[in-house]
């Protein structure tokens, strides 16, 4: 990818679309006929499509730097803010059909503690991406004198752990505290195959992801420093 200020700007905005729209659709839960500690594996439909925003912070990292990687996150961050109050004022206004008003409170309607979830797993989990991102390429290219044949690890390591820390935060805070799981022994187990569920998937999806890595910022030029 061409190293332009158009081009930033437009995964600024695939990131943010990916971020809210992850949002939006983590009310559906859907199964994937999976067993983990005796219970069934479901996941939220956003477990699809959040992971790609790690990629994107990555291919932002790769080719404009550290920095630039960090302000998609607070771009990112700044959207499901402004987002999620929208969607709370448009609840709280009068209705004309009541049926429409029923079906926003199932959908959109998410309380505090999902809100909070998804804020607190988002800040922590891209913010340690970034950081393991830069801290793995910057020691391979000192070490190596280039990037080559080293793209696939920092870009995988800093997805892959910090898909572990969005997936606990989320799941514990939400699920674990939110539905009271992490304190019912019937409802623990769900929990448990729900964070490893989520989990499994996010890793797939990471690796898959690779090559579109490789892909999008095959035509960056080695440096040795950067921010």
């Amino acid at each position: 990818m061409k190293k332009s200020e158009r081009n930033l700007q437009l995964l600024y905005v695939l990131f943010v679309v990916f971020l809210v729209t992850a949002n939006a659709i983590a009310s559906k839960v859907f199964s994937t006929g999976i067993s983990v500690f005796g219970s069934e594996i479901t996941l939220t439909v956003g477990a699809i499509c959040y992971p790609f925003t790690f990629l994107i912070t990555d291919i932002i990292g790769e080719i404009w730097g550290k920095q630039e990687a960090k302000n998609a996150v607070k771009f990112g961050f700044l959207g499901q803010i402004v987002s999620t109050l929208f969607i709370i004022v448009a609840r709280y206004l009068p209705a004309v059909d009541t049926n429409v008003q029923s079906s926003y409170d199932t959908l959109l309607g998410t309380s505090w503690v999902f809100v909070l979830a998804s804020l607190g797993g988002f800040l922590i989990s891209q913010s340690w991406d970034v950081y393991v991102f830069h801290k793995i390429r910057d020691k391979y290219i000192k070490k190596h004198g280039s990037r080559k044949g080293g793209r696939w690890i920092w870009n995988n390591a800093s997805t892959i752990t910090s898909q572990f820390l969005d997936t606990i935060v989320y799941a514990i805070i939400a699920f674990g505290f939110g539905f009271g799981w992490l304190f019912d022994d019937s409802m623990r187990p769900a929990l448990y195959a729900m964070i490893v569920g989520q989990y499994l998937v996010k890793v797939v999806i990471a690796i898959l992801d690779t090559p579109i890595f490789y892909l999008f910022t095959r035509n960056r030029e080695d440096k040795k420093n950067e921010d």
